[in-house]
């Protein structure tokens, strides 16, 4: 097989990235050798206008880790992008709050874990479909439908929720507090202050693995 043509630099198409993403087509395929055909590179940079500043804040390197963090977190919680839907299906009932004043519309058993950050709740399907414009409440199987809704809600939970940490995924890489700090906020009730720290690790392996690819210094503070 002939090498890619030469692009700008004499670097090859395939490197390069996609509307200012930091990550190319082709690193994105390196992370993911076997992910589902669900998630796709396309739907994650369409997804990418929802919250222009994932990946584009601070510096170069900045931006790297993020990307990278947020990916690693992903492959950790989808095993590897191979899992669009929870696997535990005996948890499905339990993510109906209906103490919340619009219930569980959709059924008490509709609001498991989908998409890249695992997305599950009837509180989080509404908050995430009222700031994304999107009636995931009546709706939450467009989460495992729709890649671009997909990628949107794994987003949205980045960049605005805090979840039992301090700070939002996004402002632990920009401010510099550490990958530990993205973990803390996605699962920190159940992987950190001592508890499943072989979870906790395989995001952290996962992290220095991602950064690496992307030529970027994973930084300090990895673990929580």
């Amino acid at each position: 097989m002939a090498d890619a043509p030469p692009g700008r630099d004499g670097v090859p198409v395939s490197l390069w990235p996609v509307a200012g993403f930091v990550v190319s087509r082709a690193q994105f395929d390196s992370m993911f050798p076997s992910k589902n055909r669900f998630y796709t590179y396309d739907a994650l940079v369409g997804a990418m206008s929802a919250y222009p500043g994932f990946a584009h804040t601070g510096s170069d390197t900045v931006k790297r880790r993020e990307a990278a963090a947020f990916l690693a977190n992903v492959s950790h919680e989808t095993g590897g992008l191979v899992h669009i839907v929870e696997q535990n299906t005996a948890n499905y009932p339990t993510y109906c709050d209906a103490r919340q004043p619009y219930g569980c519309p959709a059924g008490k058993a509709a609001y498991y874990g989908r998409g890249p950050l695992q997305l599950s709740w009837n509180f989080n399907y509404k908050a995430a479909g009222d700031a994304l414009h999107i009636d995931l409440l009546h709706s939450p199987n467009l989460v495992q439908t729709n890649p671009q809704i997909a990628w949107k809600t794994a987003l949205w939970y980045w960049n605005t929720q805090s979840g039992p940490g301090s700070m939002t995924a996004h402002q632990a890489i920009v401010t510099g507090a550490g990958f530990g700090q993205t973990i803390r906020s996605i699962n920190g009730a159940l992987e950190c202050n001592g508890r499943n720290t072989a979870q906790m690790q395989d995001r952290v392996n996962l992290y220095k693995r991602f950064a690496q690819i992307l030529h970027a210094s994973p930084g300090t503070n990895l673990t929580c």
